[in-house]
């Protein structure tokens, strides 16, 4: 049956390889499509794991009503009539009871490392050049268990601020926005009360402009500092020892108190409904490409039937089943998906090879490399062939079923 299918193959030369054209093309461009996309998001994510935490603690918005005044003011002694219901938010954001939470995050068992930090939001200033971006106060050597940071470093070293001493570890985008250098001054205003120095230790980048051209690390005392709020912390960054468990952690937790929890996942949900998104686009055009390869092969098989109506009566008469004709045309279906998932596999492989030295430049993401980020994750290379091959053996298997039920009788009559 094999040789009756290669014959028949080989005496339609030009339908057969446009055919198969069309199949490689379904797989090869469902390789780079997946390969480009993958890529990206293995960057991304990467960048997201390493260089955060895995799990933030950070304190609720406090929003001020009613009730908490007349506790306060009036210590519920008196029920005050208010002509405008006062409301606002508290002006100073921390996580109650800090001392509690540090002890609970260092002794969980799936917690690798964790780091106490102070956020704010502060004005850069170098001369007359001012820049509005966020100070995160830290203790270094916990910070460097809990991110990438150390890798990131381009110049200088992070434990310079492990002291205090009004030293910052710079974005190295905020660095050259404000034209400093290791070693200059700059001032940072919070907005309380006049602009303080600090001198520039080291800088670093990694990767991501919003976060290179707008961050800078000090000392924890330091920053408490600077924004007046001795012993206060915002945020617990958390590093668990696996990422996959943060999103359950995460709830775990916030269940605990009175304070906001949130996994990487949680914080960076844009990105994933990106990647869902991105994901139906993929599958949604390969999909298109291989329906299109699927017809053709429906209609080739299809005319091959009507033009080897004789040849089918004279199988039947000398002896073959109709399962053996079934057979026949299968086989022709999955010989040509076959060879062109494993053509498409080498192809796309081949193109992915050569987009990875491309230069790749996006305004808001600089990789250190420079080049496009692609993959070639196996389940790519497998994903593509079996979706070729169930194409053509989906669109061989009706012409196969109509070619098995012809009647050598009929056929022979109709001849």
């Amino acid at each position: 049956m094999l040789f009756i299918a290669l014959r028949q193959m080989s005496a339609r030369k030009k339908q057969t390889i446009l055919t198969l054209l069309g199949i490689i093309l379904g797989a090869t461009a469902y390789i780079v499509i997946s390969g480009i996309m993958l890529g990206l998001r293995e960057y991304l994510i990467d960048q997201l794991v390493n260089n955060d935490a895995h799990i933030r603690i950070s304190s609720q918005v406090k929003i001020i009503g009613e009730k908490d005044l007349d506790q306060v003011l009036f210590h519920s002694k008196e029920i005050p009539f208010w002509s405008v219901p006062p409301s606002g938010r508290r002006d100073t954001e921390q996580i109650e009871n800090q001392a509690g939470w540090q002890k609970k995050v260092a002794s969980d068992p799936e917690v690798e490392a964790s780091s106490p930090q102070l956020q704010i939001k502060v004005i850069y200033r170098r001369g007359k050049i001012a820049e509005a971006g966020r100070i995160i106060g830290v203790k270094p050597e916990f910070q460097a268990k809990v991110a990438r940071i150390n890798e990131n470093i381009i110049q200088g070293d992070f434990l310079e601020i492990k002291e205090s001493g009004n030293k910052l570890v710079i974005g190295e985008g905020l660095r050259l926005l404000l034209g400093a250098r290791i070693s200059d001054t700059v001032y940072i205003s919070t907005g309380k009360s006049e602009p303080i120095p600090f001198k520039i230790a080291a800088s670093f980048q990694m990767g991501n402009k919003a976060i290179d051209e707008t961050t800078a690390f000090a000392n924890l005392g330091d920053v408490q500092s600077l924004n007046q709020a001795p012993n206060r912390i915002s945020d617990i960054a958390v590093r668990l020892k696996d990422v996959s468990k943060a999103t359950f952690k995460a709830r775990e937790w916030a269940e605990s108190g009175d304070v906001k929890v949130q996994s990487w996942e949680d914080v960076n949900a844009t990105f994933i409904s990106l990647f869902k998104m991105q994901d139906a686009i993929r599958y949604a055009l390969v999909g298109t490409i291989l329906l299109v390869a699927g017809f053709g092969i429906y209609n080739i098989l299809n005319i091959v039937i009507g033009q080897k109506r004789r040849e089918i009566a004279i199988l039947r008469s000398i002896g073959y089943e109709a399962n053996d004709i079934l057979k026949i045309f299968l086989i022709q279906g999955l010989i040509l998906g076959v060879a062109g998932g494993v053509l498409g596999m080498f192809l796309g492989n081949l193109i992915c090879r050569r987009l990875e030295h491309v230069s790749f430049s996006n305004p808001l993401m600089q990789t250190k490399s420079g080049m496009m980020m692609v993959s070639f994750a196996p389940s790519i290379y497998f994903q593509a062939f079996l979706l070729a091959f169930i194409a053509t053996l989906i669109a061989s298997i009706f012409p196969a079923r109509s070619a098995s039920k012809l009647s050598p009788i009929e056929i022979i009559r109709g001849e």
